[in-house]
């Protein structure tokens, strides 16, 4: 995910954004604390997504 394509994208969007990216968070450390998936990189791209999703959230609300 591009901060380019996020920037574009309003608040409320950012929200929904950052929810689904939290659920999938959750999903993919489940999977992997029970070894059902050995995707373990995938959660480290997750987390720098929703740091960057949280990011420009902030910077949308103080410019507001």
């Amino acid at each position: 995910m591009k901060a380019s394509e996020l920037r574009q994208k309003s608040v409320d969007e950012l929200k929904n954004e950052l929810g689904e990216l939290l659920k999938a968070q959750f999903s993919m450390r489940m999977q992997v604390a029970t070894q059902q998936s050995g995707k373990v990189d995938q959660l480290g791209k997750l987390r720098k997504d929703i740091a960057r999703v949280r990011t420009l959230m902030t910077e949308k609300t103080r410019q507001a």
